[in-house]
C-alpha cells in the first residue's frame, strides 16, 4: 500500500493521530494530513509531473489516497488560469487572472473535496454520508456518493439556491430542507450521526476535503511556472479552499519547486451580510465569534460560524494578507461587469471578490503591476436567483431597429 502520508496531526494542538483510520474533529477542531516530503523530493519531479494527464489526481504523491486505490472520480481536469486584460484595465491592473473553477465536473471547486474526501471514505469502509451544505456542496457529495455507490443524505437551508436542489435529488441523495442556516444543518447532521451510522462530510469535520482543495494551490503554481502571484483573492465560507491553498504553498516550498520564496497575500473576502473571518481579523483575534442574522444572495458565503476559523485567520495573517468584506449590492453588478467585459461565468461570490479587489486598488494595497488571481469558484447558472433575467421585449410586427434604439 504505497502512500506518501506519515501522519494525521490536530491542527489546534499538534496531537499526532495515526493514518489509515476513520477520523472526525480532535478536540472539537480540524485535522491536518502531513507527508513524507524528503521522500516525495526524491521520487518526482515538477518535470515528471508535467508529462502526467492534466488531472488533479496528477498530484499523487502530495494526495492521501494510497496508489494502488481507484479514486471516485469524474475525470477532474485542471481548471484554466485565464487572463483578463480588459477587466484589469477597468480597474487599473495590468496582469489580472481568473482561475475558472466552474469548470469542473459539478460546476463549481467542490468537486476537488468531494473526489477526495468521499475517495477516502469509501477506501475507509464508509458506506453513509452526511453533510449540511449552503449549495454546491451538497450536489458534489451526492454525485461522488452516487458513483461510489454510497448512500448519501443533505440538509440544506431551505433557501439554497433551486438549481442546488436539484442537483441533490438528480443525483438521489435524501436531501431535506432546514428552517435555519447552514450551522443549524450542521447540528442536525452531528447529533445524529451516532443514531443513523453515517459518516460526518461536513467542511473540515474530516481531514480530507482539504487535500483535495490544496490542488488549487498546486495546480496555480504549475500554471504559473512554480512561482506564485503576487495577491489571491478567493471567497471564504468555510475557507477550505483558502486553508488548503496555503498548505499547498507551504508543502511546495519546503519540497524546494518553487522557483521563489516570495509567498502570496492572500485575501479572505466574504459578504459584508455574513462576515465572521473579517470581524475576527479586524478586531485582531484568532477565533471568530457566530455572525448574527447571517444572510447573503452569495449562498456560499453564508456561513456564520467555521470550524476551521482560525486556520483562516493563521494563514491570512502569516501572508500578510486581508480579510475583506464585499457589499452585497454590488453582487449582481459584478456578475454582468466580468461576464460582458470577459465572458466568464463568476457566481455571486466571486463577484464579492471582485467588488473587495477593486477597493484594494483604490486603497493602493494592490499595485498596477502586480499579478492578481481571483478564484472563480462556480458557475454564475448555478444561482439563478442571484441575476434573474429580466430583458425588454420587442414586437415582432413593428421597427425592431427602432425599439432596439438604432
Amino acid at each position: 500500500m504505497k502512500h506518501y502520508v506519515t501522519h494525521l496531526e490536530a491542527a489546534i494542538d499538534g496531537t499526532p493521530l495515526p493514518f489509515g483510520q476513520l477520523h472526525g474533529l480532535h478536540n472539537s477542531r480540524p485535522i491536518w494530513v502531513r507527508y513524507n516530503l524528503p521522500a516525495i523530493q526524491k521520487a518526482v519531479t515538477p518535470a515528471e509531473i508535467a508529462t502526467r494527464p492534466p488531472s488533479l489526481w496528477r498530484y499523487r504523491e502530495l494526495l492521501p489516497l494510497p496508489f494502488d486505490v481507484e479514486p471516485v472520480t469524474f475525470g477532474e481536469g485542471m481548471s484554466p488560469l485565464l487572463p483578463c486584460p480588459r477587466l484589469g484595465a477597468s480597474l487599473g491592473l495590468r496582469n489580472l487572472l481568473v482561475k475558472d473553477e466552474s469548470q469542473l465536473p459539478t460546476g463549481s471547486f467542490k468537486s476537488r473535496g468531494m473526489t477526495m474526501a468521499v475517495s477516502m471514505a469509501k477506501w475507509l469502509g464508509v458506506k453513509r454520508l452526511a453533510l449540511p451544505t449552503a449549495g454546491n456542496a451538497g450536489g458534489a457529495a451526492a454525485a461522488y456518493g452516487a458513483r461510489a455507490g454510497m448512500e448519501v443524505f443533505v440538509f440544506m437551508p431551505e433557501d439554497t439556491p433551486s438549481v442546488n436542489q436539484m442537483e441533490v435529488m438528480q443525483f438521489g441523495a435524501k436531501a431535506y430542507r432546514v428552517n435555519g442556516l447552514i450551522n443549524d444543518c450542521g447540528k442536525i447532521v452531528g447529533s445524529l450521526k451516532d443514531t443513523t451510522g453515517w459518516f460526518d462530510l461536513s467542511t473540515l469535520k474530516e481531514p480530507y476535503r482539504i487535500e483535495g482543495k490544496k490542488t488549487m494551490g498546486l495546480e496555480l503554481a504549475e500554471q504559473l511556472g512554480w512561482k506564485l502571484p503576487d495577491v489571491i483573492l478567493y471567497p471564504t465560507g468555510g475557507g477550505t479552499g483558502l486553508i488548503g491553498m496555503w498548505k499547498a504553498f507551504a508543502e511546495l516550498k519546503e519540497l524546494g519547486w518553487l522557483k521563489s520564496d516570495m509567498m502570496p497575500r492572500l485575501v479572505s473576502c466574504q459578504a459584508e451580510g455574513c462576515a465572521p473571518i473579517v470581524a475576527a481579523f479586524d478586531k485582531g483575534e484568532r477565533f471568530a465569534e457566530l455572525f448574527p442574522n447571517a444572510r447573503t444572495v452569495a449562498s456560499g458565503l453564508r456561513v456564520p460560524a467555521a470550524v476551521g476559523d482560525f486556520m483562516m485567520l493563521d494563514a491570512i495573517r502569516e501572508s500578510g494578507g486581508r480579510a475583506v468584506a464585499g457589499k452585497e449590492d454590488a453582487i449582481a453588478p459584478w456578475m454582468i461587469r466580468s461576464g460582458s467585459a470577459e465572458g466568464i461565468s463568476i457566481c455571486p461570490e466571486t463577484a464579492v471578490c471582485f467588488d473587495v479587489l477593486e477597493r484594494l486598488v483604490l486603497e493602493g494595497w494592490v499595485g498596477k503591476n502586480e499579478q492578481v488571481v481571483v478564484f472563480n469558484t462556480g458557475a454564475a447558472q448555478k444561482y439563478i436567483e442571484a441575476l434573474p433575467p429580466n430583458l425588454p421585449r420587442v414586437d415582432k410586427d413593428g421597427d425592431v431597429l427602432k425599439q432596439i434604439g438604432w
